[in-house]
């Protein structure tokens, strides 16, 4: 099967609109909600705007805005890679991943008309698993060496618990998010303003490429694209939505951080702040937002567990670093049906990610996270960089 035969029509669709328009652009947005994606592409090539319903474009000044719209994504017409280049992109790593796809995280649906049109992935972890149970930790680039040492040892302590540590991928606090969770051998997710192709900062290369290993680097803009000042403020919205909570590390009064934290804020999620000196400027924007938008101040790993978990989601269930001891957890006896189920799909050797668990077990994905949670809350199972494997037994002494 070829490259473009794998892509459907509205996903080949969907990743030429990434090239066509900027994320998080209105029009285009109101347009993927009320038409299929090829019909809106097929319509920027034909210059002339898609059939579409009452609310969107049906007055006069609608229309006129959909036409200044339609211009500005015509522009890059002549720069679009045809279907066999865009499915050619999905090499050595890299995957599109699309709305009502399996591994789209369903967090990212709050954003509504705003909501990515696709996102490119490098890296193997499975996204809406990872985001089921992740915290974003943002903060400022100048980072003292309090503000690196705080946001590693946060994230260390997270990674270490099964949390996923999402960020932006830049030099001071995210990238010291990003090497706590690694150094603890967990997953972080890096959102980039760029291609998953283009690393940047050029010397977080290294940095990107362990991510990918061991996580996800992901993106709205398709391979090849150079960041820009607006995208990083645009892919902000991203992290927020991604994520069960959003933590602020070290941030001065006007830190792109706090636009990370107004989107948390305005999505509904919980929003934390790590303290700092009174006298340090760089905490200057965690002490306004614990004081003004009632973020709730933090410390450590177990405060950000407490304010992120749900009662009585397994995902969020375990807060200690290693699974809970066998006497306290079920036998594989008293497995529910579909737990037992989903056990029995993992391979005896290696591992396997959640999608071909799903298809062996024969269960929905909704059921097969949660049957994942449970099992390895309960010691069965392990995350690892590959999807999920079945834990070894623990010697004793």
């Amino acid at each position: 099967m070829s490259q473009t035969a794998r892509l459907s029509e509205q996903a080949l669709a969907r990743a030429a609109l990434t090239y066509l328009a900027e994320p998080g652009d209105p029009a285009l947005g109101a347009l993927l909600e009320i038409c299929e994606p090829a019909e809106v592409l097929a319509a920027i090539k034909a210059d002339m705007l898609p059939g579409i319903g009452p609310g969107c474009g049906d007055s006069p000044a609608g229309r006129r805005a959909l036409e200044r719209a339609l211009g500005r994504w015509r522009i890059r017409l002549p720069h679009l890679p045809g279907d066999a280049q865009i499915a050619a992109a999905c090499r050595d790593g890299v995957r599109l991943v699309c709305p009502a796809d399996p591994e789209w995280p369903g967090g990212l649906d709050d954003l509504g008309p705003a909501r990515p049109y696709a996102l490119w992935l490098r890296g193997h972890a499975d996204l809406r698993l990872a985001c089921a149970r992740s915290v974003s930790m943002v903060g400022s680039r100048a980072a003292t060496g309090y503000g690196a040492h705080v946001a590693g040892e946060i994230a260390a302590d997270l990674g270490e618990r099964g949390w996923v540590i999402v960020s932006g991928g830049a030099y001071g606090i995210d990238a010291a998010a990003h090497r706590g969770a690694l150094a603890a051998g967990g997953v972080t997710i890096v959102v980039l303003a760029c291609g998953v192709d283009y690393p940047y900062p050029a010397g977080h290369a290294g940095l990107f490429a362990e991510a990918a290993a061991q996580g996800l680097v992901i993106s709205e803009w398709p391979p090849g694209r150079h960041p820009a000042r607006l995208r990083f403020l645009i892919r902000n919205r991203t992290i927020a939505a991604l994520t069960r909570g959003t933590v602020i590390v070290e941030a001065g009064e006007r830190s792109g951080a706090l636009n990370t934290a107004r989107h948390a804020a305005q999505l509904g999620r919980p929003l934390m702040a790590v303290p700092g000196p009174v006298t340090a400027a760089q905490s200057a924007g965690c002490h306004r937002i614990i004081r003004e938008w009632a973020a709730t101040c933090v410390t450590r790993a177990e405060d950000i567990i407490e304010m992120v978990s749900a009662l009585g989601d397994p995902l969020t269930a375990a807060m200690t670093p290693e699974p809970r001891a066998v006497g306290g957890a079920p036998s594989r006896d008293e497995l529910d049906t579909d737990s037992a189920r989903v056990l029995d799909a993992l391979p005896a050797r290696g591992a396997a990610g959640t999608s071909t668990i799903a298809a062996e077990a024969g269960v929905d994905l909704d059921t097969v996270l949660r049957c994942l949670g449970l099992l390895a809350g309960s010691g069965f199972i392990e995350r690892c960089d590959r999807g999920w494997r079945l834990r070894k037994p623990q010697r004793a002494g």
